[in-house]
């Protein structure tokens, strides 16, 4: 057997049957890799070298996956991300990433671990499809950091195919219904939110954190800079750069506004605060989210009309748009979606209907009708 040259690392079976990889690493300290057969330790031998020549340290076998995720919380997401967001990585981390993988060591994570707890979430019936491809993006994440600081080789999350995406098929309310509802909330205390959220697709979360200050009723138009963080009294800025933006007002919805800021100046006290908010409580201060969709689908209820979530009112707005043959980059600039892809997917159904739409205008220009009419 050839002898292995200095610092290329030694080979031995145990007492046990087990096979021990000796070499020293970057800082010149012994490290040990076991291994089930001589090939598996050779392989580990040849990778852990390899990783040396290119100075990466070896991971630090002590560390847990629970360990690494209470620090990357801390550490990477809390201070650059928003409030809802930190909360719902604290979440997905509390209920399913720690119990699943925690006491793990980081370093010997790997793809066959992820798979399964994925398998087993999945087999879930309290859990949706969509909450378990929430729980390996968070993972996925989590572990990209990891790997930017050498805490291991690489993101084995990367190796995993995620869970596939359920296709939760979007049926907001028609133009009939939407007629129909607004008529039905007439003179309702939120009759100019419903309009504003059909007139514009603006989120719940933007029509909650405009401002009248962001708002031009002589010129009809609404420039998108904040929005209210669910659970919260503050205001974030747009995600990506087409978040912000300035919309063209409809006329029902402008004036529904200004009907809407009448009354808002009629009932102002003394109490009432000097945020600003187009949308506020009796005291002018930020509406809660949760209460505004409660309101929402009570009036639903009262109107007869499906349930629905707030959220709908968006793709109802984009809904009449495309149907009403507007082009697709101009709805993804209005609802303020980061790529026209985006647009696209969510409202497939739609735009497969326009693309037959377009191939029957097609087949019309160059019937033989047509042609023999030219």
């Amino acid at each position: 057997m050839k002898r292995r040259g200095q610092g290329e690392g030694s080979i031995r079976e145990r007492p046990n049957g087990r096979w021990e990889a000796r070499y020293r690493g970057s800082d010149g300290r012994p490290r040990s890799i076991y291994a089930e057969t001589r090939r598996e330790a050779v392989e580990r031998l040849r990778t852990a070298l390899t990783e040396r020549e290119q100075g990466i340290r070896p991971a630090n076998q002590r560390i847990t996956v629970s360990t690494f995720l209470a620090d990357w919380l801390e550490h990477s997401v809390r201070p650059r991300c928003r409030p809802a967001t930190v909360a719902s990585y604290e979440t997905m981390i509390r209920l399913y990433l720690e119990p699943e993988l925690g006491r793990l060591p980081l370093a010997k994570l790997g793809p066959e671990h992820i798979q399964a707890m994925l398998a087993r979430l999945s087999a879930r019936p309290n859990l949706s499809p969509t909450s378990v491809r929430y729980v390996y993006a968070v993972l996925r994440i989590a572990l990209g950091r990891a790997a930017k600081q050498a805490k291991v080789i690489r993101n084995v999350a990367t190796l995993v195919d995620p869970p596939r995406k359920s296709a939760r098929e979007v049926r907001p309310l028609t133009i009939a219904q939407i007629r129909h509802f607004l008529g039905s909330v007439s003179g309702d205390r939120f009759e100019a939110l419903y309009v504003a959220a059909i007139g514009t697709g603006m989120r719940q979360g933007e029509l909650l954190g405009l401002r009248w200050v962001d708002v031009n009723l002589d010129a009809g138009t609404v420039r998108v800079e904040h929005s209210l963080q669910r659970g919260t009294r503050t205001l974030a800025a747009p995600k990506t750069q087409r978040g912000r933006r300035t919309l063209q007002l409809a006329a029902f919805v402008t004036n529904a506004l200004r009907e809407h800021r009448r009354r808002q100046m009629v009932e102002q006290g003394d109490a009432w605060s000097l945020s600003g908010y187009v949308f506020a409580t009796a005291k002018g201060t930020p509406l809660d989210t949760r209460n505004v969709t409660r309101y929402f689908q009570l009036a639903l209820e009262r109107a007869g009309l499906p349930h629905q979530r707030f959220h709908d009112l968006r793709h109802a707005a984009a809904t009449v748009l495309i149907e009403q043959g507007v082009d697709l980059s101009i709805v993804s600039r209005m609802l303020g979606h980061a790529d026209l892809s985006t647009t696209a997917d969510v409202y497939a159904h739609l735009t497969n209907r326009m693309l037959q739409t377009a191939a029957d205008q097609m087949e019309a220009a160059f019937s033989s009708q047509a042609v023999a009419a030219g």
